[in-house]
């Protein structure tokens, strides 16, 4: 079992136009809605590929239960948790060379009750589970140590946590040290407050992470693959994807199949491959849909343990 908290989920549509240009009309060729948020992605893609997890998230709002009605339809187990605001809905407006733009909305203001809520919903339903994971921004009111606290709570419990954020909510989890951290290139710039123009400057940081307590750092890094450092160890992993749909969700597509790796007991490079080939196959679909079982076929992911650390790495956008 594989818990996620999603303070902040959403209702992700995405709109599909052949260009966009500011200001002016535009007529769309087609779209879809999926559950959103990353925790609820990371859900999503466990449950297509038929592994065991729950969402746990705030539901409020006509939104809200919209978005439950599309979990009950994707198959995810969730333990919602009533607000009385109501879930953001978010726009991806998709290009056919893949280019995507997000309009993304705040989210309710949760209430102090609202978030301890969401802390002992999680608690209560990861009970004898691999990993709790714990993932997104914040929504409004919610305190900046939400994932901090969880992150003590859960270890005081003897589990697993894993967390993926970014800004002062993820730095001061990472101060908590998860056991399992998931920065992409420009929010682990962020954390450690200075360019990583290189492999060689991404590997170095990830072990300073780890040297400071973190077991596993897993860097995502787009096009250019996936590093994942612990202790005295790193590999990188790449696939090649000729064709992209969309990025969105690609990232939280990552973790879940790296999660699922390490739960199920492969060694962290093989985990790292599972993950990188759940992503890979993410960017091939449209929208944030999650890949299957089939969308892996052909999905191929070269694993390096000493990999060119000179590589300059794409641009931080």
């Amino acid at each position: 079992m594989i818990v996620t908290l999603t303070p902040n989920p959403s209702i992700d549509r995405a709109v599909f136009i052949d260009a966009l240009h500011r200001g002016e009309v535009h007529r769309s060729s087609g779209g879809r809605i999926d559950p959103g948020g990353k925790g609820v992605n990371v859900s999503r893609a466990l449950a297509a590929q038929g592994a065991d997890t729950t969402a746990v998230l705030p539901i409020g709002g006509p939104e809200g239960h919209l978005l439950e009605d599309l979990l009950d339809t994707a198959g995810v187990a969730h333990a919602s948790v009533p607000v009385t605001g109501t879930v953001r809905m978010n726009i991806s407006v998709l290009e056919p060379d893949g280019t995507t733009t997000k309009l993304n909305e705040p989210g309710p203001d949760l209430s102090p009750a609202e978030v301890e809520a969401l802390v002992e919903t999680t608690l209560e339903r990861s009970a004898g589970a691999a990993w709790v994971v714990a993932c997104g921004s914040l929504p409004p009111g919610a305190p900046a140590d939400l994932y901090a606290v969880l992150v003590a709570r859960v270890r005081g419990r003897g589990g697993r946590i894993a967390i993926d954020s970014s800004g002062a909510p993820f730095a001061a989890a990472v101060a908590a040290k998860p056991h399992l951290i998931k920065p992409n290139h420009e929010e682990l710039a962020e954390l450690v407050d200075h360019d990583l123009p290189t492999l060689g400057h991404v590997r170095d940081a990830a072990r300073e992470l780890v040297a400071g307590g973190i077991e596993v750092v897993a860097v995502s890094l787009g096009g250019d693959g996936a590093l994942l450092v612990t202790d005295g160890a790193s590999a990188h992993a790449r696939a090649t994807i000729t064709a992209p749909l969309s990025t969105v969700g690609a990232g939280d597509c990552m973790l879940a199949g790296l999660l699922h790796g390490l739960s199920t007991g492969l060694a962290p490079a093989d985990a790292l491959m599972t993950g990188v080939r759940w992503g890979a196959a993410a960017v091939t679909l449209p929208g944030s849909r999650v890949p299957t079982p089939e969308d892996l076929d052909g999905i191929r992911a070269e694993l390096t343990h000493e990999p060119d650390l000179d590589r300059v790495l794409g641009v931080l956008t």
